[in-house]
Parts: C-alpha cells; sequence; structure tokens
C-alpha cells in the first residue's frame, strides 16, 4: 500500500509500506509510472491535515517521558531527554520501551539517541537507529549519505556531482573550500550532526515550571478517584511552592490513558494558589463542564498536575474584621464559577481613559480583575462629575423641543414613545469627541441632567452646536433615577 499526493502537477508517491518497498517502489515516484509496473497496487490519497493529527498525538503521548517534545516535519519527533532517562532505568530501557510501545500500537517507529538532535536525526533515518556514545560519532556518521545531514535537494545534488556522496568524505575534505563552493549552511549542519554546534529543540507546548506526577500499577477511570488523585499530588506541590515563594495561577492536569490518548485540561485562578483542597475543586469543577467529551476508556495510568503560570505569593496577617478572608472567599467563588461555565460568564467593570463615557468603562471577566493589581486605598479614580446610576450601551436618539438657544436645555422630549415635560435642568457639560478615533468632523457633545414633571431624572446630550450646525440631534444616554 502507498499514499499519493499531487507534486508539482503530477501525482507522485508520497509514503510507502514495507511490501511497497520490497517491490523496489521510491518515494516521489509517479503514480502512473507505479501502477504501470503493478496494476494491482493499492493507492490511497494522502491526508495531511489528518497525518498531522496523528503526530500531535504521538507527541502527546511521549510527553510522558519528557516535556521537551519537538515537531520535526511531516513524520518524526525530537526528544530532550536530558535528566529524565535514569527514571526509565537508563538510555537503552528507556528506548526500548518507547519503541515496543509504539509497536504495540501499530506504529514501525526507528528512534536514535545521541549528543545532538541532527546525529539522531542522522543515525534514526539514514542507520539502524540505537544509541551512539560520544566517542563514536565520527564513526557513525562516516558510512551515512550526504542526504543525512539535512540539506537541500539543490545541496545533495551538487556535492553527488563532485563525488562526495557520503559524510564520510566530508569529515576530512577541507572547510575553507568547501564553504565557498557550497555555502556556510553545509558545515553549519555538519557541525550540528558532530555536536559542536548547538542546536536547541524547541518543545510545541509550554514547558510548566513545577510538575508533580504519579504513575498507577493499576489504572484509574471513576472521576471521584481522579479527583482524589489530584488532591493528593497538589499536596506534594504545595512545599515547592512555598519554597519558591509562589503560587500557581495556571494549573494543567494532564491524564495519560492507557490505550495512548493524553486528556489536558487546564484551570485558571484569580489569584495565586497553593491550596491543595481549592486546586482540586477547581479541576473537579473542570471535569463537570466538559463531563460529556471526558472518556476514561480503559483508565488513566499517569496523572500529572502542571504549573503553567505563577506569580509571587504574597501572605499577611488577617485583620479581626476577616477582610481578607472575604476576598478569598469571593476569589475561590469565582474560580470555581469560571472553571465550570467559562471565563467569560462573571464580568466586572474596568475604567478606560476616554473622553466619551460609553468608551470610559469596559467589561472584562472576573478573573482577570481580582488578578489585576489594586490601587491604594483612599485613592479613587477621578471623575468628572456625577454620573447616572445607568449608563445605556448605545445613546438612543429622541425628540426634543428646546427654547433657551444657544445653550439651554429642552423644555419637553419625546423617548420611546412617551413624551416628558422638563422642570428642571444642569447644564451644559461640554465633552469634546476623540477625533483621532472618530474624525476631525465628528462634533462635540453638550450633556444636561435633566429632571421631569414625574420626578424622574434623565441624563441627555445635545450633539453639535447651533452656531455651526442647522440641525441639531439630541440623545438619551443615562437614567438617575
Amino acid at each position: 500500500m502507498v499514499c499519493s499526493s499531487r507534486l508539482n502537477n503530477t501525482m507522485r508517491l508520497t509514503a510507502l509500506d514495507e511490501a511497497a518497498e520490497a517491490l523496489k517502489l521510491r518515494k516521489h515516484m509517479g503514480v502512473a509510472e507505479a501502477r504501470a509496473t503493478y496494476p494491482k497496487l493499492d493507492v490511497i490519497e494522502d491526508d495531511p491535515a489528518a497525518n498531522r493529527r496523528f503526530l500531535e498525538a504521538i507527541a502527546d503521548w511521549c510527553d510522558r517521558y519528557t516535556p521537551l517534545v519537538a515537531l520535526d516535519g511531516v513524520d518524526g519527533l525530537f526528544l530532550d531527554i536530558t535528566g529524565c532517562a535514569h527514571l526509565f532505568g537508563g538510555e537503552t530501557p528507556l528506548l526500548k520501551d518507547i519503541l515496543a510501545r509504539l509497536f504495540q500500537m501499530g506504529v514501525d517507529a526507528r528512534g536514535a539517541i545521541s549528543s545532538s538532535p541532527g546525529l539522531s536525526w542522522a543515525i534514526s533515518r539514514f542507520g539502524q537507529g540505537g544509541i551512539i556514545e560520544h566517542g563514536e560519532v565520527e564513526q557513525a556518521l562516516a558510512p551515512l549519505p550526504v542526504a543525512a545531514l539535512r540539506l537541500e535537494e539543490a545541496t545533495i545534488g551538487a556535492l553527488n556531482k563532485t563525488g562526495l556522496k557520503y559524510v564520510g568524505d566530508l569529515l576530512n575534505a577541507p572547510r575553507a573550500p568547501i564553504a565557498r563552493r557550497f555555502g556556510g549552511s553545509l558545515l553549519l549542519r555538519l557541525d550540528q550532526a558532530l555536536g559542536t554546534d548547538e542546536e536547541p529543540v524547541s518543545p510545541r507546548l509550554p514547558v510548566a515550571s513545577l510538575s508533580v506526577e504519579r504513575r498507577l500499577i493499576e489504572p484509574i477511570g471513576a472521576e471521584d478517584d481522579i479527583l482524589a488523585l489530584t488532591g493528593q499530588v497538589a499536596v506534594s506541590l504545595k512545599p515547592s511552592l512555598e519554597a519558591r515563594g509562589i503560587g500557581g495561577r495556571i494549573f494543567e492536569l494532564v491524564l495519560f490513558r492507557v490505550d495512548g490518548k493524553v486528556f489536558r485540561i487546564s484551570a485558571e485562578t484569580a489569584q495565586p494558589l497553593r491550596e491543595p483542597k481549592r486546586i482540586a475543586a477547581l479541576f473537579a469543577e473542570r471535569l463537570q463542564a466538559i463531563h460529556d467529551d471526558f472518556d476514561a476508556g480503559y483508565g488513566f495510568e499517569i496523572l500529572r498536575l502542571n504549573v503553567l503560570l505563577h506569580e509571587d505569593f504574597v501572605t499577611s496577617q488577617g485583620d479581626f474584621e476577616h477582610h481578607q478572608q472575604k476576598d478569598a472567599s469571593l476569589a475561590a467563588f469565582v474560580d470555581r464559577v469560571s472553571a465550570r461555565l467559562g471565563e467569560d460568564c462573571l464580568q466586572t467593570f474596568q475604567l478606560r481613559e476616554s473622553h466619551l463615557p460609553e468608551r470610559a468603562v469596559i467589561a472584562v471577566p472576573a478573573i482577570d480583575h481580582l488578578s489585576a493589581p489594586k490601587t491604594r486605598k483612599g485613592h479613587p479614580p477621578p471623575a468628572r462629575n456625577e454620573r447616572p446610576i445607568r449608563i445605556l450601551r448605545k445613546p438612543e436618539p429622541m425628540d426634543a423641543f428646546a427654547v433657551e438657544v444657544p445653550d439651554g436645555a429642552p423644555a419637553s422630549f419625546h423617548w420611546r414613545r412617551k413624551q416628558h415635560r422638563v422642570l428642571k435642568s444642569e447644564g451644559p457639560e461640554r465633552l469634546a469627541t476623540e477625533w483621532w478615533l472618530d474624525g476631525s468632523d465628528t462634533g462635540d457633545r453638550d450633556y444636561f441632567r435633566i429632571e421631569d414633571d414625574q420626578g424622574r431624572r434623565f441624563w441627555i446630550y445635545r450633539h453639535g452646536h447651533y452656531e455651526r450646525d442647522a440641525t441639531q440631534n439630541w440623545y438619551m444616554h443615562g437614567v438617575s433615577a
């Protein structure tokens, strides 16, 4: 069986199984040529999106070995196992365990462990795989073709024309003539394979600042068991947070299912958190929120709790009026409701610098508002004048009759199908519009606080000036009582 895709306006082979390779078929071979040689050849159209999802699923599964997992093209992975191999008995047992588990899941993989990503890439794709010791680097690279250095096709072809077909031909060749003829990228790739030039591995997911995990002898699947174990793991995490003087803001619960599927569940808090019970309560709400999409299957064998974002944890003694306890209770309430229903379910208002009242306040998630730095007590933000209790999200046009022009308030107005007669008024308060947003031709606003004959108070404004505009537009913007 082979896979095909359109390359350069021609259907060509992109992937082959072992049986197709035994028939001497090769990648980038034309589909017509392959079928002419083997009419019964089973050709399947390639699906790059599905291949990507499958590769990312394997990368998630590989997180059980190291958090530093990076994608390598469309069919490979880089794993930085520095400091992780001893957890699995050494490099040899680690590599055997990875390949054996992948084989059991139906994935035919080849891997190599070495001192550099470039060398591991070359040995796993053009060699037999395995573990390369530090003193065996040149001996392992020498018999490999120059394509093992991750070069461009044009460079590979130019090297082959000059008789440089193997990496060993480059190891003893003078570097200056090679750089002049083939460019500096060839020597860079060679040095990366030899390990003399550093090549960092960029992980596909953010690396947790702190992480605690539990490997289970018997898989668990019930939500109560998962939450109980999460609480136990959170207890183990607390001393590390205390030692660093920090608290977690974003926690991630990673569940590794027996069949290889990985669930990642994140929860955010309004304030830095250390308390294990509150951490477990957050994930109790998250599991309830994703209940329909949560499939434990045959159970989970690894549970990991990550701290993706942390902040300084400020400790202070509580007062006699329990103000701090009230703040903690509010933060806990916001955390749990946001974890269950989403961050946007609870919103509060935040002041913004703007001349226009409808832009001076915006709604933000309450969980973000509680985490923002607080201003000092006794210094509220400045305000121009008294504002109504309710400000309309968008000013509503109305009909008004004004007697005292040009600066007087209307004597009566018609709004929402009802006529109002004005008894008292105060104003005008002129607010200039934001010309850098609305344009220079936008007129100013003259605001009035008025009271009608029924005792109801409104906040209205006139758009424009009598001396400039022939027509005047009146708008209702707020209600005081």
